[in-house]
């Protein structure tokens, strides 16, 4: 049997969790600059707020009904998420980390409706994120086992362990929320008269392998009990890595835009070494602001190749610079820019090219010499020049909550 932990509402009961006046209170968190809406509290959405709904749309109802509003703060979820996968860890042998606020449990020790509620009570007493379990014999059953637990039952707990109870649960569970069956998947079903998870099961395989390919075919035998997909206890390397942000204000500047690539590029550049993995190719891009009819278009992009494959910060930022020089014009103002390192494969598997002349054993003890330390003392602490300083490009986050865990002048103070 497989499990699923699913965290409540993630992100908005991240901040919760070190503000308890925020309990039973309308919580919306905002995406990249404040833009749209990303997550909501369970008293948003019976308010009617909606997933990606522009803010500046709805300022006069969040002002209505007194909605605490929150820019994304990504070193708080990603520090609270980690805490929560290892306390599931702490009970779970093998746990596989789907997403930030999932996690797949290999329950075929011993399942009982008890064990799951005391790993969930575990979860909240030593983090403070409620979560959600559903357990069923494949992976997709059990997102469909936890999408129950999650709305309809209110021990946050469902097991579906009987042939009867799941086609019962089949028969009235809607095609469009079934994993892996996004918008235009589901309208496809439904034109074709398929509306329920159950009708789907019954549905010609050969059908289902033509207009949906394989991955619909394993999605019907999963919701018949037939294992298609495993735990997967390794992360999976990624084959391309992208760092990308939006302006908090257009930019025209080539100084500012420069020093956004070289800060995007370093950034990709630290998630490869994290990976231990090496890129050989690196895609830079600019975009103008698509909503701005006034305002001349411009999105071009451009991919360049490195000699040989590399992880380090140094290169990999050069190249970039050389990217934007090559892309960017200066009758345009820009919304948008990003970085994506293409063909990464291990650092051990790297072809040398013979007219290599970067001494790779020395950049690599540099390279980890400088992780270690903004590990130890901060981000970018050490940086490259070309990143700047000042930051005059970054995100607008005017409603930032404090980094409770991850700094140590927002940690809270008690007096007793």
């Amino acid at each position: 049997m497989i499990g699923l932990a699913d965290c409540n509402n993630f992100y908005a009961s991240c901040e919760r969790v070190f503000n308890p006046q925020l309990r039973n209170k309308p919580v919306v968190v905002l995406s990249n600059n404040d833009g749209c809406i990303i997550a909501r509290s369970n008293e948003s959405k019976s308010l009617g707020f909606k997933m990606g709904e522009p803010v500046f749309k709805i300022k006069e109802l969040i002002e209505k009904h007194k909605v605490n509003v929150f820019s994304s703060n990504f070193a708080l979820y990603g520090d609270l998420s980690d805490r929560v996968m290892n306390t599931l860890k702490s009970e779970v042998e093998r746990v596989e980390i789907y997403s930030i606020d999932e996690a797949f449990l290999d329950f075929s020790d011993l399942v009982t409706t008890d064990r799951a509620l005391s790993i969930k009570r575990k979860v909240q007493q030593w983090t403070g994120i409620p979560v959600s379990i559903g357990i069923a014999p494949t992976k997709s059953l059990a997102k469909l086992a936890n999408n129950i637990a999650k709305k309809y039952v209110k021990k946050g707990v469902f097991i579906l362990d009987d042939e009867s109870l799941i086609k019962r649960v089949l028969n009235v569970f809607p095609i469009e929320d079934l994993w892996g069956v996004g918008r235009k998947y589901a309208k496809r079903l439904k034109q074709s008269g398929i509306n329920t998870a159950l009708e789907f099961i019954h549905a010609d395989q050969e059908w289902i392998r033509r207009n949906f390919s394989v991955n619909g075919v394993r999605l019907q035998k999963e919701l018949k009990g037939e294992k298609c997909y495993d735990l997967e206890l390794r992360p999976t390397r990624k084959k391309n890595i992208c760092t990308s942000r939006s302006f908090g204000k257009e930019i025209k500047d080539y100084i500012r835009i420069r020093e956004a690539i070289s800060t995007f590029a370093n950034t990709c550049a630290i998630k490869l070494r994290k990976e231990k993995s090496c890129c050989s190719k690196i895609l830079v891009f600019l975009m103008t602001n698509p909503y701005n009819p006034n305002a001349k278009q411009y999105h071009p992009h451009i991919t360049l190749d490195f000699q040989t494959p590399t992880n380090d910060s140094a290169e990999i930022v050069s190249m970039a610079n050389k990217a934007l020089k090559s892309i960017y014009r200066n009758d345009c103002i820009y919304k948008k820019a990003g970085v994506i390192v293409q063909n990464t494969t291990p650092q051990e598997e790297v072809q040398m090219s013979l007219f290599d002349k970067v001494d790779r054993d020395k950049r690599r003890r540099l390279m980890y010499s400088v992780d270690k330390i903004n590990m130890l003392m901060g981000k970018d602490k050490i940086r490259l020049a070309a990143q700047g300083f000042e930051r005059r490009w970054k995100l607008r986050q005017e409603r930032l909550s404090p980094c409770y865990t991850t700094r140590f002048s927002d940690i809270l103070t008690i007096d007793i």
